[in-house]
């Protein structure tokens, strides 16, 4: 549920993280706590026992290192603790709170019943002298008279700091009225020397998440006594040093209800946004069995609090209004010593946590492990996320300057994030991390060169900040260094603004389109669209010239594709009007090459809502029900990726580039390094359990012994993922198609040669949706219906002239029935066996099963002298197979075959002999037998056609080219491969 509603019902999600949390996270969290608390309780038991003991330094250390508050803790056993251990509490929450601080002379005094410790510190070359006391509500009188003794002998070159830590035996007043009863009863202090301040820290006497379990307050001394310094309240101010507070002091700000040991503010007016800090006092890694540190508890716990306490206050505002542009800063205590593959590893696992919260960064702050000198040094671990894959890590030096309000161009990326949007220069910024060691990216190293129009209306490089386009549409060169192209890949790219006009079209914008795509044309690369827009602009001021230049762009899409170019799309937002059409001339059709990706919340439509319910039209519920991915353009087939998000879509650009990129001036994409061997044998390969399979290997699939006959289900996919490369992930094409189910389409390596690789499915697969009662109840295996086969075609022909086509086949033919005709079986078959003919390049076409009908027509090798068929052995290849062979061709034969046999014909002449009663039971008889015996003949019939028409007579008449063990299959299919490109390289 969490995945699933994450973009697209922000309320459903934040309750089910909710739920997680709950149920799942936050009882690992009370239980760590209350070990460790277990463990406090123990150390305090032993320090009392012996309170001069050798290790009672290491013990009071252990208690200051803790990973949890313990004010609360200690303060509520002052009650029952003897006075020794009164003492060692005191000792340990002073030396926590002042843990930056190099405390000297450190001392605990006592006097009727109060007990303070003193010692003083140096800040900014001042002495200071420190006094604490921990004391119940009641004792704060008391306490405060023997304090101001303390005080006054202080030397008057001296400062002074003083903290009251108070157990409050009744429940919490709100923090103003106890804030103004403190500052009453501090007037009473009034020492005969200045205090540079007191700070009262009260604990209530039930336990509780949440900041009210704690109130802290911070009182400065002045000319009218004390008044409390209220940016601190909620914290100790030594905390607030610790935390960098200085750093918000430009910013509005006001304190958040959190957990105790997590600090969350809310920046108010115009830069609205939320800032979350937090200390982690513990980085013990957790190891896997290697040894490798695979887990930070401590941090994972922390940081889980502090999502936690975004997300509650996220969830009290519209989806639409919720703060983006926040930030978690967590404080380190003890070093982070992990190698930057370990950093990385656990910042990769704990990335899908943070999603929906509307995070800029997270920050970590100590002493980290830099890679490049192998030192520790202070530095700041800063790690951005625009999505589940644009994760972007960088180490950086500590900041100096205050935390700055929001640029007018950040202000503009927030609105856009809050209508579920990405600027276009935030995208640009995701895909070009540069050649900086200290980052690290989920992105390979980038460029962009941005162009525009010049006064002849020629593109031209420009440089200018983000945000500063004229128009609402922007154009560069956008190129990716990857290791098989560390040249780089450079492509075209036309990314809508929806900052401005929501990408509205006028001829300012169709002019860059057209000149871009005629830069891709010249130079022989692909066109990148991150299309988002409300379609022709609409104005007092232009009108119908608008939708001329939208033509003009029209026309030189189509000719742009026509020549065998290619225009990838991924729609980031609302496509109204002409981009949908835009995007179906360079993606949809038959001849195109494109893919094209669909993220959450986008759309195409031809008319938006608004104007459809207006015009009284039939709409849907909202945009998307119209034109969005789920409903409508998946499973027809014209989107042919879902992205989790933008940055999902950007990732499947990049592996659909890995498989189709050409260098201008080279023929194929380049081979991938692989590790995987050419002459593993598949056999060993695992296949499993899958719906009405049961073979273990795939071996079993293609052995006479386990699979006679070829006739049991099988799961093509896991055949075909045991011939493609196992190092190299592959790419599913059109898997949302609707009744598309039984071809697969796969971009994949085939001995690091990037290939389009076909399956058919040869197991049935159950229908969704209504079931027309003309049509099969089921996609039957091994059968090419309508969609399935528009699905093939489509992909052939976006394979030519690219990269080798790998079939593998067990095809019965096409489909017959009256559904699959009235749904142009014969036009979409057609467009199969054009494709095969219009293809240039190599074509592998392999028999692993079956191979019948009008499927051997469309793949035949008369068709294109590219294309090889070959056959495994102990498949079967005929015009038809031999069971329909003999229940339609042979039927006559069967029948008498059946009539011939010795047992009817025994029947028949008891029959012909018996009378009465006998002679009814006997033709009954005789009735069943000739089901038994038919049955038999027709299997009998059906194996003498697949024997005279096996693969090996088809391959003596020509029809397949050779016949391999099933053990060879991966290294002939490389073979055939090499082959192939190196006929094509040859034909030039």
């Amino acid at each position: 549920m969490i995945i699933e509603t994450q973009d697209r019902y922000p309320t459903i999600h934040d309750l089910a993280r909710e739920l997680q949390y709950h149920y799942f996270e936050r009882p690992v969290q009370e239980r760590v706590e209350e070990e460790t608390l277990a463990r406090v309780d123990q150390i305090l038991s032993e320090l009392v026992a012996d309170p001069k003991a050798q290790d009672r330094a290491a013990r009071i250390a252990e208690l200051i290192a803790v990973p949890h508050p313990l004010k609360g803790f200690m303060s509520r056993r002052l009650d029952k603790a003897s006075h020794d251990e009164r003492l060692f509490m005191l000792e340990a929450l002073a030396r926590r709170y002042y843990k930056m601080c190099d405390l000297r002379d450190f001392e605990l005094v006592s006097n009727g019943g109060i007990d303070v410790s003193k010692c003083w510190y140096e800040y900014e070359g001042k002495k200071i002298r420190f006094f604490a006391t921990h004391i119940a509500d009641e004792q704060l009188p008391d306490a405060i008279s023997e304090l101001k003794r303390h005080v006054e002998a202080v030397p008057a070159t001296d400062d002074v700091v003083v903290d009251f830590y108070v157990l409050h035996r009744d429940a919490l007043e709100s923090p103003d009225k106890t804030s103004e009863g403190l500052r009453r009863m501090l007037a009473t202090f009034e020492p005969s020397r200045p205090v540079r301040r007191v700070i009262v820290s009260v604990t209530g006497s039930e336990t509780g998440l949440g900041a009210n379990e704690l109130q802290a307050f911070t009182f400065r001394m002045g000319e009218d006594g004390f008044q409390e310094e209220l940016i601190y309240r909620g914290m100790h101010s030594m905390l607030s040093k610790r935390l960098l507070l200085w750093r918000l002091k430009d910013l509005n700000t006001e304190r958040v209800d959190s957990a105790e040991d997590v600090i969350l503010y809310r920046v108010t007016g115009k830069d609205e946004r939320l800032i979350c800090l937090a200390e982690v006092r513990d980085l013990t890694p957790g190891r896997d069995a290697a040894g490798r540190a695979v887990a930070l508890p401590s941090l994972e716990r922390t940081l889980s609090k502090c999502l936690v306490a975004i997300r509650r206050e996220q969830s009290t505002r519209p989806s639409g209004k919720r703060f983006q542009w926040n930030r978690v800063h967590l404080f380190l205590w003890p070093p982070l010593d992990l190698s930057q593959d370990e950093i990385n590893g656990i910042i990769h696992k704990l990335a899908p946590e943070t999603t929906g919260l509307g995070l800029e960064r997270i920050v970590v702050q100590g002493t980290i492990r830099n890679p490049a000198s192998g030192k520790l040094e202070e530095k700041l671990l800063d790690v951005s996320n625009r999505g589940r894959s644009g994760l972007r890590i960088r180490l950086r030096d500590l900041p100096t300057y205050p935390m700055r309000p929001r640029s007018a161009y950040e202000q503009n990326v927030v609105r856009l994030r809050q209508r579920g949007l990405m600027h276009p220069y935030e995208i640009i910024g995701m895909l070009t991390p540069g050649e900086d060691s200290d980052v690290q990216s989920d992105f390979p190293r980038g460029e962009f060169r941005e162009l525009d129009l010049d006064e002849s209306n020629q593109l031209v490089p420009v440089e200018r900040p983000p945000g500063n386009n004229s128009a609402n549409i922007i154009v560069g060169l956008l190129t990716s260094f990857t290791d098989k192209y560390p040249e780089g890949m450079t492509r075209v790219a036309l990314l809508g603004d929806p900052s401005r006009g929501m990408g509205s079209l006028a001829e300012a914008e169709c002019r860059r389109i057209i000149a871009g795509l005629d830069l891709a044309e010249q130079m022989q690369v692909p066109l990148e669209w991150y299309a988002v827009s409300a379609g022709a602009k609409i104005s007092m001021e232009t009108g119908t010239e608008n939708m001329d230049w939208i033509s003009a762009v029209l026309r030189r899409l189509i000719e742009f594709t026509q020549a065998g170019l290619e225009v990838n799309v991924l729609v980031c937002g609302i496509n109204v009007g002409a981009q949908p059409y835009w995007n179906a001339e360079a993606t949809m059709l038959m001849h195109t090459k494109g893919i094209l990706i669909m993220c959450p919340g986008s759309a195409m439509v031809l008319t938006g809502k608004q104007a459809l319910d207006y015009s009284g039209g039939v709409s849907a519920e909202d945009n998307a029900g119209i034109g969005g991915y789920d409903r409508i353009m998946g499973p027809n087939g014209e989107a042919q990726y879902a992205a989790r998000d933008i940055a999902d879509g950007c990732q499947i650009l990049l592996r659909h580039y890995d498989h189709s990129y050409v260098m201008p001036g080279e023929r194929f994409p380049r081979r991938a390094a692989t590790k995987d061997p050419i002459d593993r044998d598949v056999c060993d390969s695992p296949h499993g359990h899958v719906g009405a399979s049961t073979f273990a290997t795939v071996g079993e699939v293609f052995d006479p012994k386990t699979n006679p006959g070829r006739k049991r289900p099988f799961d093509i996919r896991k055949v075909m993922r045991s011939a493609s490369d196992q190092d190299h992930d592959v790419l599913e094409r059109w898997y949302g198609m609707r009744d598309a189910e039984t071809s697969v389409v796969w971009d994949a390596h085939v001995g690091g040669f990037p290939v389009c690789m076909i399956g058919l499915e040869s197991q049935p697969l159950s229908r969704l949706g209504f079931v027309p009662a003309d049509g099969p109840t089921s996609w039957t295996a091994g059968t090419l219906f309508p969609m399935s086969s528009k699905k093939v075609a489509r992909a052939i022909n976006a394979a030519s002239s690219n990269r080798p086509v790998v079939v593998l086949a067990n095809l019965s033919g096409f489909d017959g029935s009256p559904e699959s005709l009235r749904k142009i079986q014969l036009e979409y078959g057609a467009e199969i066996g054009r494709a095969v003919v219009n293809f240039k390049g190599p074509m592998v076409f392999l028999v692993i099963s079956r191979y019948h009908g009008g499927a051997f027509v469309v793949f035949s090798s008369k068709l294109n002298p590219s294309l090889e068929v070959s056959a495994l052995e102990h498949t079967y290849a005929s015009v038809i197979g031999g069971a329909p062979a003999a229940a339609v061709v042979f039927a006559g034969s069967v029948r008498k075959r059946t009539l011939a046999d010795e047992r009817m014909m025994t029947l028949q002449q008891e029959l012909d002999r018996a009378v009465g009663v006998e002679r009814v039971a006997l033709r009954g008889r005789l009735s069943k037998m000739k089901k038994v015996v038919h049955s038999e003949k027709l299997r009998e019939v059906a194996e003498e056609f697949d024997g005279v028409h096996s693969v090996h007579r088809a391959l003596e008449v020509g029809s397949v080219h050779r016949i391999i063990p099933a053990s060879t299959l991966r290294p002939y299919l490389v073979d055939a491969i090499e082959r192939g490109i190196q006929r094509s390289q040859s034909e030039g």
